[in-house]
């Protein structure tokens, strides 16, 4: 017998554009296959058109919507955490609130998880864009099979996490999101793989990913050049990573934190993506 159920598992803060959130909840309810529940975390207080936006999808579609209230903001892998423990399915897809998916991605996922029980997560290759999701300027992507997966994690996130579907008794079986700012999702799949559970992504783009033109920027901060080297060291003291990932990560992340912003573009579009 077929299981086609699933939650969709989403988190919101003030921030947030209400066009791109409306957006991307519209990917999510109009799936081929489509979901029996969606989570959405309030993330500490929100505007008036976010809450409005919210209230409107409630009223359109009874009993699809679980709203869980945090009173502060706690950061996206906490609230993921709370978000998770409503979600009423095994399965679980996660969606960020900026993005859009493709209408078939849920579909596609459902499928691999049907061909193979042991699966644990199933994720996709993104397409990147800046203003029009008809206007793609590069794609993140990410190995397919578990052994490339496994090796590919040693050093770099081995998943595009806004594309994720994973067994929720499994995610929590390894203790969720970590209590990180930054890179959550790499310390949680890193954990889970370690723990023996196998993963799988699609050799195909599934989800449109909502680049910023100061994307870049943020990336060669020193707050997000330490985050890296921390949780790089953390993994090499539990013996996921070996020292010689270790160096590289760190002297990677220093070089792009030293850079000018033209070398780390082209590191980026050299390295990092496949630019179009």
């Amino acid at each position: 017998m077929r299981e086609n159920k699933y939650s969709v598992l989403m988190s919101v803060y003030k921030n947030e554009n209400p066009k791109y959130f409306k957006l991307s909840i519209e990917s999510m309810i109009n799936q081929t296959l489509k979901p029996n529940e969606i989570v959405i975390v309030k993330d500490g207080a929100l505007t008036k058109e976010l809450n409005e936006i919210i209230n409107n999808f409630e009223i359109k579609y009874p009993n699809l919507f679980t709203i869980v209230n945090l009173k502060n903001n706690v950061g996206l892998g906490k609230a993921l955490n709370e978000g998770l423990k409503k979600c009423k399915n095994e399965l679980v897809a996660r969606m960020d609130t900026d993005d859009i998916s493709i209408d078939k991605r849920c579909e596609l996922q459902i499928k691999e998880f049907e061909n193979n029980n042991k699966l644990s997560i199933v994720g996709t290759i993104i397409d990147e864009f800046y203003d029009k999701p008809t206007d793609i300027i590069s794609s993140r992507v990410v190995p397919i099979n578990h052994e490339d997966i496994l090796k590919f994690s040693r050093r770099r996130n081995p998943f595009n996490h806004p594309t994720v579907m994973y067994k929720k008794s499994e995610v929590l079986s390894c203790g969720g999101y970590g209590d990180y700012r930054r890179n959550q999702d790499f310390d949680l799949f890193v954990r889970m793989l370690n723990s023996g559970y196998v993963a799988k992504n699609i050799n195909k783009s599934l989800l449109l990913f909502r680049a910023n033109k100061d994307n870049l920027k943020r990336r060669k901060s020193w707050t997000k050049c330490r985050s890296n080297i921390s949780m790089m060291h953390d993994f090499w003291k539990k013996g996921y990573s070996g020292l010689i990932d270790l160096f590289i990560v760190a002297t990677s992340q220093i070089v792009v934190f030293i850079s000018p912003i033209w070398l780390f573009q082209w590191i980026s579009d050299t390295y990092l993506r496949k630019k179009y």
